[in-house]
């Protein structure tokens, strides 16, 4: 919950040119509902593409403060993210209402951006793979292998948000290779070979290149830094 539109479209205009040169690599901004537009103006032209936070899974109804996938796509957002850790903690998002949003989202043609993620506690009881299975098979298991296709993991550890505990290379590469192979039992090789999974979790440009260099963590989900342009273009350059 940061950025007015103004601010938003200040942001991407700062991000431009370092975005310019990065075109081997997917920029994915998620500013707040109500800047989400203006974002969509300030890339128009660019490579940087326009995510939304969350979005409901009907297409409309009694649903009093939810956005619809049809209102996302209707202003040019390419991108949402889904089943955020905050989203989980704080506003009663489940594996089966991520299962729906996912559905939604590409029934719509966006991109999910699905995340999944232990707690401290559920790490020190030894939990973190009986966790990740869970979210992973009720969250996006049921897809079919095509569906499953179009869609990105994120890896966040919720006790590394916001802490400034980022899990090392190595144990955020062990989560990330335990997404890949149950991406390989549900959808086969191939599918868990081209997934996209993206680390979160206290990301900022003296770690990012140690966690990109290994091998199953194929880009950032960003939080805190990704508030500045120049922190955020250090990102995209790493």
């Amino acid at each position: 919950m940061h950025k007015t539109a103004a601010e938003a479209a200040a942001f991407v205009d700062r991000l431009r040119p370092a975005a310019e040169g990065a075109t081997d690599r997917e920029i994915v901004l998620a500013p707040a509902f109500t800047a989400l537009s203006a974002a969509v103006n300030a890339a128009s032209g660019s490579n940087i593409r326009i995510c939304a936070q969350n979005l409901h899974w009907e297409a409309k109804g009694a649903c009093t403060g939810e956005i619809s996938a049809a209102m996302l796509t209707e202003i040019g957002c390419t991108h949402v993210i889904i089943g955020h850790s905050e989203r989980r903690q704080h506003f009663g998002e489940t594996d089966g209402t991520v299962h729906l949003r996912v559905l939604a989202a590409l029934e719509a043609g966006l991109t999910p951006i699905v995340c999944v993620g232990e707690t401290l506690e559920q790490r020190e009881a030894g939990n973190t793979g009986i966790v990740l299975t869970e979210q992973f098979t009720a969250g996006v298991g049921a897809l079919a292998p095509d569906q499953f296709g179009q869609l990105i993991l994120a890896y966040e550890p919720v006790w590394a948000i916001g802490t400034g505990r980022t899990a090392t290379p190595e144990i955020a590469d062990e989560s990330h290779r335990l997404l890949r192979s149950l991406a390989a039992d549900r959808f086969g090789n191939s599918a868990a070979d081209g997934v996209r999974i993206l680390y979160g979790g206290s990301v900022k440009p003296s770690n990012f290149a140690g966690l990109l260099a290994k091998e199953d963590i194929d880009g950032g989900l960003i939080g805190g830094a990704s508030l500045d342009p120049e922190s955020f273009a250090a990102l995209v350059r790493a």
